[in-house]
């Protein structure tokens, strides 16, 4: 029969066993959380399956992704088509209109997206010419768009994106003759990584903007106009907090930005059902892991320097980056007399404004960039 002595040993010991794989699942939690915000990923290229075709109809595999309305790419084997909303439902199907490109044949394996194909030529039929920025870190690609005149959109795109991310834009853009530029960034498919191989969440990444900034300068850029979406937002941010060239800066347009870092891993443990005490974790490990401060990546509560007027586009349903981060923005811009006109969608999920309402992110974009666009009246 047990002593008591030894009834009391194994209590202890099956506590430090519990504690310690309490210890242990929260160090992990605290490296997943940080994985989400500074690890370089590469993406697949399938999430769906033509199941019919007929006329100008497509008939998918219904997925989450696939049956969101809008409207939304198929890309397969080299090909793509703009797909309209839904025209009809069936179990475990989805019918949706093509509104451009080729029709996909039965039983293609397709990846269904929010983002435009390819290049500027391949999504709107807009001729461009790719360019290398020389970054501090080697030369980054870059796609230009010719236009008129002396004032640049410079377009930058989100965590693990691309810059075709960043296309949506691009018809308005060249309607107005204005010359663009879509940037990539260290640890971009095609650019250099950075030192550590890790993302820092724009603290380190606003550099190359610069960069390309002085490239679009000694190719007749005299002003420019900031594009950025999520993550490419916080790059914005910092730019215009850090860099010699903010001033050169007339406007900016936003589209669901990273404005709060610390925001952001909050939301991010709200996704993954985790305890709230993780968001501050992961912060703590990203600092580990890369040297930088995410409660200073706060553009409420660390305004940028330099404060051109804004266009800031959100989707309230984000669960990238929540609705709260602009929400509170546009409240700091009040105060401090920063102007920012604040265009909340009610669908949406993150960056798919322009995919649900196509019709009003362009003229939102396109009186922003008119002449008096964003100009105090």
């Amino acid at each position: 029969m047990a002593s008591g002595r030894d009834r009391r040993r194994t209590v202890i010991v099956a506590g430090l066993a519990v504690l310690a794989v309490l210890v242990a699942a929260t160090g992990f939690g605290a490296w997943y959380g940080s994985d989400q915000a500074v690890k370089v990923v590469r993406y697949g290229t399938s999430n769906t399956r033509v199941l019919a075709v007929r006329d100008d109809l497509v008939t998918l595999e219904l997925t989450h992704e696939s049956g969101k309305p809008g409207t939304y790419w198929l890309e397969w084997s080299g090909s793509y088509s703009m797909l309209g909303d839904v025209v009809s439902r069936a179990p475990g199907r989805v019918t949706r209109e093509v509104l451009r490109g080729p029709i996909p044949s039965v039983g293609t394996p397709g990846y269904f997206g929010n983002v435009p194909p390819g290049d500027p030529q391949v999504a709107w039929g807009i001729g461009f010419s790719e360019i290398m920025v020389p970054t501090e870190l080697g030369p980054a690609p870059a796609w230009y768009v010719p236009g008129t005149g002396g004032t640049w959109v410079v377009a930058v795109h989100g965590q693990n994106g691309r810059r075709k991310a960043e296309l949506k834009i691009l018809p308005v853009v060249h309607e107005l003759a204005l010359p663009f530029l879509d940037i990539s960034y260290r640890n971009d498919e095609g650019a250099p990584p950075s030192p550590d191989g890790l993302l820092h969440l724009g603290a380190s990444e606003w550099r190359d903007l610069e960069a390309a900034l002085r490239q679009a300068r000694t190719m007749g850029a005299r002003r420019f106009i900031l594009y950025g979406t999520s993550m490419g937002g916080q790059l914005v941010g910092q730019f215009l907090s850090r860099s010699p060239l903010a001033n050169l800066v007339d406007r900016v347009i936003l589209d669901a930005p990273m404005i709060d870092v610390r925001m952001t891993a909050e939301q991010s443990v709200r996704k993954y059902h985790l305890p709230a005490f993780m968001a501050a974790l992961s912060d703590q490990v990203v600092q580990w892991r890369t040297g930088i401060d995410p409660d200073t990546l706060s553009l409420i509560r660390h305004p940028p320097a330099v404060r051109p007027p804004l266009l800031l586009i959100h989707t309230v349903p984000d669960a990238e980056h929540p609705i709260q981060e602009a929400r509170d923005l546009a409240a700091a811009g009040g105060r401090l007399g920063w102007r920012i006109q604040f265009e909340p969608f009610a669908q949406g999920e993150h960056t798919e404004a322009w995919n649900v309402d196509r019709t009003r992110y362009d003229r939102l974009v396109r009186d922003f960039l008119s002449p008096a666009g964003g100009r105090p009246g």
